[in-house]
C-alpha cells in the first residue's frame, strides 16, 4: 500500500491522541488496564482505523498477588492481553461516538484494536544484546 496522504496522517495522529485520553478517562470496563495507544493506521477513505495498543502491567494492592501473577516486570499473560483487546473492541462503538464529538470529520472511522508487541520485542532484543556484551566482556577478561 502506498504511503498515507498528509491529511490521512493528520487524522490518524489526532485519533491517536484523542483515543489515548478517552480510553484513560471514559472507558469504565474493569478488563481494560493500563493501555497505551502506540499507533493508528487509517484507510484512505477514512472508513476504518486499525488502532495498535500496548498493554502495560497492572499491579494490584496485594503484593502477594503481584508476585504470583507477574514473573518479571514487563511480562504479560496472554489472557490479560486478550481480555483487554476484547473489552476495547467491545467499547469501540462508544469510543467512536466520543471521537465524533471531539473531531470535526464528516464520518469517524470504525475502530479495530490490535495488540502491538513491539515494546516487548524491543525489551527482549535489548536483553539479548546486554547478555552478548556481558559474555564478550567475560571472554576478554
Amino acid at each position: 500500500m502506498a504511503d498515507m496522504s498528509p491529511r490521512v496522517q493528520r487524522v490518524a495522529d489526532q485519533i491517536q491522541r484523542e483515543l489515548a485520553s478517552l480510553i484513560q478517562m471514559e472507558v469504565s470496563d474493569p478488563r481494560v488496564g493500563m493501555v497505551s495507544v502506540t499507533g493508528v493506521k487509517v484507510s484512505r477513505d477514512l472508513a476504518h482505523a486499525n488502532v495498535h495498543v500496548t498493554v502495560l502491567n497492572t499491579l494490584s494492592d496485594d503484593e502477594s498477588v503481584n508476585q504470583s501473577t507477574l514473573s518479571e516486570p514487563g511480562e504479560l499473560d496472554k489472557l490479560e492481553i486478550e481480555e483487554n483487546l476484547k473489552a476495547l473492541n467491545k467499547a469501540s462503538g462508544f469510543l467512536r461516538t466520543l471521537l465524533a464529538k471531539r473531531l470535526s470529520l464528516r464520518s469517524v472511522p470504525k475502530l479495530k484494536f490490535h495488540y502491538d508487541g513491539s515494546i516487548e520485542r524491543g525489551q527482549q532484543l535489548s536483553s539479548l544484546i546486554d547478555s552478548a556484551l556481558a559474555a564478550d566482556r567475560n571472554l576478554q577478561s
